[in-house]
């Protein structure tokens, strides 16, 4: 494990309140806009299951039957009678409970979609921060070697004051100096941007200025292999669990397109209330029941064409998921193998090449001194200096992104030996 203690300074000079990494990843998960519509989505869609296993609202009706339009009494016809009816519809057994179910399905669907979103945007954000991270440190190694190539000008110009040098030692340490600040001035632009698409996913204005932690105690520990790594996500990965839902839901809606084959049923009791006729003759009240049903004279149009629709959107959902595994795996062996890779580079870096850049670099300020190493050798050492320690922060960064991503696309963040 390559373990390093650094200080952060950035070049604002107004005093920001930090965003830790901890801090940035708390505040996504409660201000961001989408996954908050997301979990409302998944809220609504667990109002729906105690909908679809519940029966029809029973009707209920008034009438008045046979009612005379001369005079308008309900003692004038033998038929007349004041009326009132309920009714309600009965899906054939079974149908009630498989919609209820396929419904339940979609819920758990609907909320392991929101954790599935939760997960890519943890990652999003740990990914943009330490891109901050790398812009910050990059930004820092640029105002150390411009301070480093303005002391060669300064002793360039000494060296040439005094006849022991030459003129265009000076013109080529200015020259890279501006090339210095051409690249802070792209590098404050690219920290501008992201730092803008970072605040989009906090829910802050893009120009809101970040300003990162001033120390920070950096690791990179050893993580499992490729295949523990496969069974964690088999069990733990939000969006294949939800499309093993998908399946269950699917097959749900099967078993309910076969009984659609069936008939509903509609029960009915009426109730008529007669008066007594204008002679005194007394009319006993009536009493109505029913039952109906509907007949599927249509099923090869209709029932047999719902049953293929749903056995193709269930094969549909199973290869659905058989893609997703392959794709899963294969994001978390791009990510493992970015890891490594990355991990190896940083402490190369570390404890290889940079020391011995450093030692060039100072061996050929000492012999410039003396008139024993020309200028373009020196300032090509410190060049290349420049550029292995800008490698050394972008391979750590990627480590870091690597690692967040591998989180991710596992489902969790037990990722470490």
């Amino acid at each position: 494990m390559a373990t390093l203690f650094i200080v952060c300074r950035l070049a604002n000079a107004d005093e920001q309140p930090l965003l830790t990494l901890e801090a940035a990843t708390q505040k996504v998960i409660q201000d961001n806009p989408d996954l908050a519509q997301t979990l409302a989505r998944a809220k609504a869609m667990a109002a729906i299951p105690s909908q679809e296993g519940s029966l029809p609202d029973p009707q209920i009706t008034f009438n008045a039957m046979s009612l005379p339009t001369n005079s308008f009494s309900t003692r004038q016809e033998d038929m007349t009678q004041i009326g009132f009816g309920l009714s309600q519809g009965i899906p054939f057994p079974g149908k009630l409970a498989l919609r209820e179910q396929a419904a339940l399905y979609e819920a758990e669907a609907a909320t392991l979609n929101a954790d599935e979103l939760r997960l890519r945007l943890l990652s999003d954000v740990k990914t943009l921060w330490w891109q901050v991270f790398y812009l910050d440190r990059t930004v820092e190694i640029v105002d150390n070697n411009h301070k480093l190539l303005q002391q060669f000008v300064d002793i360039a110009r000494s060296k040439y004051e005094v006849g022991e040098g030459l003129q265009q030692d000076v013109l080529l340490a200015q020259l890279e100096l501006s090339k210095l600040l051409d690249q802070k001035i792209n590098l404050n632009g690219m920290r501008r941007s992201t730092v803008a698409k970072l605040n989009a996913l906090l829910d802050q204005p893009a120009n809101h200025w970040l300003q990162l932690p001033a120390q920070l105690a950096l690791n990179l520990p050893e993580i499992k292999p490729e295949d523990r790594l496969y069974q964690q996500a088999e069990v733990s990965r939000p969006m294949l669990e939800s499309d093993r839902q998908g399946i269950h839901a699917a097959q749900s809606k099967l078993e309910l397109a076969h009984k659609d084959f069936l008939p509903d049923f509609n029960v009915e009791a009426a109730y008529g209330a007669r008066n007594n006729m204008l002679d005194g003759t007394r009319r006993s009240d009536l009493l109505s029941l029913g039952v109906s049903m509907n007949v599927p004279i249509f099923a090869a149009s209709k029932q047999a064409k719902a049953v293929d629709q749903r056995t193709s959107e269930l094969m549909q959902q199973r290869y659905a998921l058989q893609d997703r595994w392959n794709a899963v795996r294969s994001e978390i062996t791009q990510s493992h193998s970015d890891y490594q890779r990355a991990k190896q580079q940083f402490v190369l870096f570390d404890t290889g090449i940079i020391p011995q850049a450093r030692q060039t670099v100072a061996s050929m300020l000492a012999g410039y001194q003396v008139n024993k190493v020309d200028f373009l050798n020196l300032v090509r050492s410190q060049i290349t200096l420049f550029e292995y320690e800008t490698q050394y922060w972008k391979a750590f960064t990627e480590a870091q992104q690597a690692l967040a991503q591998l989180c991710a696309n596992v489902g969790e963040d037990e990722i470490y030996e």
